[in-house]
């Protein structure tokens, strides 16, 4: 019996041993013309064992690619595509270099820079206050869960300062209010529950069954107004 670890190692296991098998009968053909119509029958079978790469962009040339490390980089067919060569492969990617936040706020994480950044970018006006409002209120969150603590406005003033580098200045204020975009005044619930009333009366007068109760109710008052006038 042979087991699979005395076998030729894989070079992609994810294809199978068939699929390895083929691109090592296909290196053997003698003339180019039967390797290359072999390989396009290869390539058509790699892509119906992994119809997931058909999801991705440049699917063809990602197949191609994987043809020709199957193939140990000896595969010798015409390729529409330039065959990667080892270097390019064996070669490490760049070290992605970590966020970096300013100070000791990481606590605050980095959509709040990006936040303060585009407020700096907009001019005076409604629309920069309410944004500065809405960033304050979020370093407030991001605070307390960091420190399970309560925090005091002006410690969050002073910080947005110094995120800033001093171009959002809310120390002038007292305290801090709560932005109308993350807290709707209490006027949208007061109509909501009053259009939730009347669309539950509109349900109720629609009703056949009340309809009829009231029908009922009608005919027994004129009965009894009757007899009373008898």
């Amino acid at each position: 019996m042979e087991y699979n670890t005395q076998k030729t190692q894989l070079h992609l296991p994810e294809y199978g041993r068939i699929i390895q098998q083929l691109v090592e009968r296909c290196k053997e053909l003698s003339t180019k013309e039967e390797r290359n119509e072999m390989a396009m029958a290869i390539i058509d079978f790699m892509g119906q064992r992994n119809p997931q790469l058909r999801d991705e962009e440049n699917y063809k040339h990602k197949l191609w690619d994987h043809l020709y490390i199957l193939a140990n980089h000896e595969l010798d067919v015409d390729s529409p595509y330039p065959f990667p060569t080892k270097e390019e492969l064996e070669e490490k990617p760049k070290r992605m270099e970590y966020p970096k936040l300013q100070g000791d706020f990481k606590f605050y994480g980095k959509s709040i820079l990006q936040l303060i950044e585009k407020a700096i970018e907009l001019e005076q006006g409604d629309e920069k206050e309410a944004l500065i409002e809405v960033i304050a209120n979020n370093m407030k969150k991001s605070y307390n869960v960091y420190n399970k603590e309560h925090v005091t406005d002006d410690v969050i003033f002073r910080h947005l300062k110094e995120l800033s580098e001093n171009r959002l200045d809310l120390t002038g204020i007292e305290s801090l209010e709560k932005s109308k975009i993350y807290y709707p005044t209490n006027n949208n619930n007061r109509n909501n529950s009053n259009n939730n009333n009347r669309n539950s009366n509109n349900r109720n007068n629609n009703n056949p069954l009340n309809k009829r109760r009231h029908n009922n109710n009608s005919n027994s008052n004129n009965n009894h107004n009757n007899k009373n006038r008898k």
